[in-house]
């Protein structure tokens, strides 16, 4: 990816965004499921293979409450029109070159340093203790394929995973909603399905949303909160 230097700040720093409340969605576990994977078909590069699936997912999300519904009809209206190469060129424009629209879920909490590799391994053990394997096409934090890993996964780990890097999430959305991009709706649909978050996370969400994700690691620590997971884990849950 692509990272452009940080700019220079004199001293002068300017105010923190406000968080712009997303409330959450009572959900059953099938429309959870409908939610999850819809928002994974969606948010994966569009293929002509990928938007061939849309209107099956059109049809899908008409099981959702109202918000959810509306949100994923907000980002069909929005590419009303638009031919598969727009869409792809839109995709690789916005998640490729802005630094935070990075569908990668680490990279919020470790940025381009050595220590994303640690997170990283985190989510394979993740993945590995719910009995699921990584492609190993893909790197395991991106966000399509943890949500097709929650709708598809009885294992509350799915779970942990997105509530682990909420705070990525909501820095996505504020983005891709500042750079009016259709995906933002979707990724307002993933927040919609998720518990609202805490203070903790609000306060990571707002530094991040201004400063963008780390850059050095030099005194850095936090890798998220997801915690270690081992083989065994799922056994015991």
């Amino acid at each position: 990816m692509s990272i452009r230097p940080p700019r220079l700040n004199f001293g002068f720093r300017a105010p923190k965004v406000a968080l712009r409340a997303i409330a959450a969605v009572p959900l059953m576990p099938e429309q959870g499921v409908i939610a999850h994977m819809a928002a994974s078909i969606l948010l994966d590069y569009p293929t002509p293979e990928r938007q061939r699936q849309f209107s099956l997912v059109r049809a899908s999300v008409t099981q959702l409450p109202d918000p959810l519904q509306k949100a994923f009809d907000a980002f069909f209206t929005a590419i009303d029109g638009w031919s598969e190469q727009d869409l792809a060129t839109h995709f690789t424009a916005t998640f490729d070159l802005k630094r935070k629209c990075c569908p990668y879920l680490t990279y919020y909490a470790a940025g381009d340093t050595r220590r994303r590799g640690m997170a990283l391994v985190r989510f394979v053990e993740a993945y590995r203790a719910a009995g699921w394997q990584v492609d190993a096409d893909e790197l395991p934090d991106y966000l399509p394929m943890v949500l097709e890993f929650s709708a598809l996964s009885d294992s509350p780990i799915a779970q942990e995973l997105l509530a682990a890097h909420r705070d990525g999430i909501e820095v996505l959305r504020t983005a891709l909603e500042k750079f009016d991009s259709p995906y933002a709706h979707l990724v307002k649909a993933v927040s919609l399905s998720l518990p609202e978050i805490d203070d903790e996370t609000r306060e990571r969400y707002l530094d991040l949303v201004n400063e963008g994700p780390p850059t050095e690691t030099v005194g850095m620590t936090y890798l998220g909160n997801l915690k270690p997971f081992s083989a065994h884990a799922n056994e015991a849950r």
